[in-house]
């Protein structure tokens, strides 16, 4: 059975979205700029005609990976849940402190493809992401960090 992977509602629009892009035009534009390079001649030495196979691999292998990771994923719509929420969990926002620094932060949980640290989106499979789910404000959590130090976290509030 293939892992489920959590997206938020966002996330998946942003996918659907890309998908869209990549199937409607950068298809053609690619096709557009190899028929071009083979227009120049002999393929064999012509650099324009590698640069537009290499361009249009990539685009497919894109394609292939978020078609792919689209019928694994379990869209987590933050506003329709049932789930307490005051509990931890992809789709809410987290304010935790680093008990080790004495700072405050305020993330996004979402699904691995939509993280970005340095924009406040913590992934739900990251170290300290999945340490936190489950958790409600007020608890303190340990964390295994990648490098195998362990962090102290307290969470301050979670709200959809």
């Amino acid at each position: 059975m293939a892992q489920i992977n959590e997206i938020t509602r966002e996330g998946y629009e942003a996918l659907n979205a890309e998908l869209e892009e990549l199937i409607t035009i950068t298809r053609k534009e690619n096709a557009e700029r190899l028929k071009e390079a083979i227009s120049y001649g002999d393929i064999s030495e012509n650099a324009e005609y590698d640069a537009a196979k290499d361009a249009q691999a990539e685009t497919e292998e894109r394609i292939t990976e978020i078609e792919a990771f689209l019928r694994t994923v379990k869209v987590i719509d933050e506003e329709d849940s049932d789930e307490d929420d005051s509990i931890v969990q992809t789709g809410r926002f987290v304010v935790i402190k680093d008990l080790s620094f004495d700072e405050v932060l305020e993330y996004k949980i979402v699904g691995t493809t939509e993280a970005d640290p340095f924009e406040g989106k913590l992934s739900n499979a990251s170290a300290v992401g999945s340490g936190i789910i489950g958790h409600k404000a007020g608890d303190v959590v340990e964390v295994q960090l990648p490098d195998g130090s362990m962090a102290s976290f307290e969470i301050l509030e979670v709200r959809r």
